[in-house]
């Protein structure tokens, strides 16, 4: 396992919609490896694959408590077949946008066909911070960002942040 280096805003490869995955093998399960070694070392909850370059619809989650154990998932070719019309509101970060959190609104419970580590069809029902995390990742895999869904305003200010900041940085790139 090794840390992948992170994509940050507002490199335009996190705008890039990610390809399938075409068969589950030993460079798809390693990839798995490091992208939960990287969500962890951030430390994260949830990481898409395009966030460390891999335009692959792939995402890692693991929304445990600290005190627990490490509960990781993974989630290949990930899609919303449902979602409740109840909606929630979280307070959203994304390791690509470091340092910045805002509110938003998502459907509270979603249903998500997948594919498992072991090539095998899944389906997950899930509610709370796990299906809010899940369409946060899964909109990753669309070129999608959680300031999409704030005022214009809001997302202007903060691309324009990153901009400034990205010009301060050699590679607008990071590692955790």
């Amino acid at each position: 396992m090794s840390l992948k280096p992170l994509i940050l805003l507002p490199d335009p490869v996190l705008r890039q919609v990610s390809k399938p995955v075409e068969r589950v093998d030993g460079g798809v399960r390693k990839l798995a490896d490091d992208m939960l070694e990287t969500m962890y070392d951030a430390p994260g909850i949830g990481l898409a694959a395009i966030q460390v370059g891999e335009p692959l619809r792939m995402l890692v989650i693991d929304v445990s408590k600290e005190e627990e154990p490490r509960e990781p998932r993974i989630f290949i070719n990930p899609e919303i077949v449902a979602s409740a019309d109840e909606r929630s509101t979280y307070e959203e970060g994304c390791l690509s946008i470091p340092d910045y959190y805002a509110e938003v609104e998502r459907p509270a419970a979603v249903t998500v066909d997948y594919v498992d580590i072991d090539g095998e069809r899944r389906q997950i029902e899930a509610e709370g911070l796990l299906a809010t995390c899940l369409q946060h990742e899964i909109d990753h895999l669309n070129g999608v960002l959680f300031i999409d869904y704030l005022s214009r305003l809001k997302r202007d200010m903060v691309v324009k942040r990153f901009r400034k900041l990205a010009r301060e940085r050699p590679s607008g790139r990071m590692v955790g």
